[in-house]
């Protein structure tokens, strides 16, 4: 099946990373993802049924998401759907997994710091290496609009 999907959702395990004899980095981790809506009978908010998916993402990805994401944080995965049908003795299931292709932070939720990755080389061999941090300046933002200077209106961009 080859169904993209994008979800957002709670990041419910410790993401396992593991790199295979072969140099392949790969992580997972289970995400819970459920809806809320507003009921306007009972004039309140109401939350779905929870949903699980297991999240696997590859090479670079892999080792990004290893060192980025935790347990209890809100994120956004984008990626290709596989519903697998289990066995286990005398219980059987259904098991969801997303091949990610994007995973980041919901932004909804929270502040997230972003560190770009380099290419070094031209080979096809050559990996992405990770740039050394770059610190972004500070910006004050005022509490409330009426702080802010006035400014002339702009040109009109036509």
């Amino acid at each position: 099946m080859t169904d993209t999907i994008t979800l957002t959702g709670l990041v419910a395990t410790t993401p396992r990373h593991i790199v295979t004899s072969e140099g392949l980095a790969i992580t997972s981790f289970r995400l819970a993802s459920n809806q809320r809506r507003f009921d306007r009978a009972q004039n309140a908010w109401v939350d779905g049924d929870t949903n699980w998916y297991t999240i696997t993402s590859f090479r670079q990805l892999g080792a990004h998401v290893a060192s980025s994401v935790h347990k209890g944080e809100r994120v956004i995965v984008s990626g290709r759907v596989r519903i697998r049908d289990w066995t286990s003795g005398e219980r059987n299931g259904t098991t969801i997994e997303i091949d990610a292709e994007a995973v980041g932070h919901d932004l909804t939720w929270g502040r997230s710091s972003f560190t770009r990755s380099v290419i070094v080389g031209r080979g096809r061999d050559d990996a992405a290496t990770d740039a050394p941090p770059e610190q972004p300046e500070p910006v004050e933002v005022p509490d409330d609009a009426s702080s802010l200077e006035p400014r002339e209106p702009a040109d009109a961009p036509f």
